[in-house]
């Protein structure tokens, strides 16, 4: 059975941190560089790092919001993409690739620029930023479910498109009612 390497990330704000993201695609470049693998394990590792984002912001929106529909759609967040990480680290396994289990260190900063507000100025922010992030996620996912090499990554990332799409949704009637 094959392992899969979780690498971590010191958060202690150095400037000598490493990023587990870059480290995970460093170590797959190692592993798949010029193979069928290489790009397909470039999506797990960016579609982990943005996974755990959106857990840990959903968390985060469940603490910070004022909006009931923002806590809802936080509470959404954790629920969905938290059992998606889960089949994500499985997948990954199943193919030696390697993935981050932190966050990147854009992640990282875009969570602390997050986590310093409350209330209806978290609100706004945090749904503008799930309308953006989901549409860049549905890009991401659906040029994997057309181009990944894997027939197994192919399907994964097929199966996620719809439910993305509706996160979408729910994120810009989110962010619709927090506007107002």
């Amino acid at each position: 059975m094959m392992s899969i390497v979780l690498l971590g990330a010191c958060n202690s704000g150095t400037e000598n941190e490493t990023d587990s993201k870059e480290v995970a695609h460093e170590l797959n470049e190692e592993k798949f560089d010029d193979t069928k693998l290489e790009d397909d394990a470039a999506f797990l590792v960016k579609a982990a790092d943005g996974g755990m984002m959106e857990v840990k912001l959903g968390q985060l929106a469940v603490a910070n919001a004022a909006s009931p529909a923002v806590k809802q759609f936080g509470q959404m967040m954790v629920d969905g993409h938290g059992k998606a990480n889960e089949e994500l680290k499985t997948l990954a396994a199943s193919k030696n690739i390697s993935i981050p289990d932190s966050l990147s260190d854009k992640k990282r900063d875009k969570y602390n620029e997050l986590a310093e507000k409350k209330g209806a100025d978290f609100d706004k922010a945090y749904a503008a930023y799930m309308v953006e992030d989901h549409k860049e996620d549905i890009e991401a996912y659906k040029k994997a479910a057309e181009n990944a090499k894997d027939a197994e990554i192919k399907s994964w990332a097929a199966g996620k498109v719809p439910v993305l799409q509706q996160h979408l949704q729910k994120a810009e009637a989110a962010k619709e009612a927090v506007d107002k």
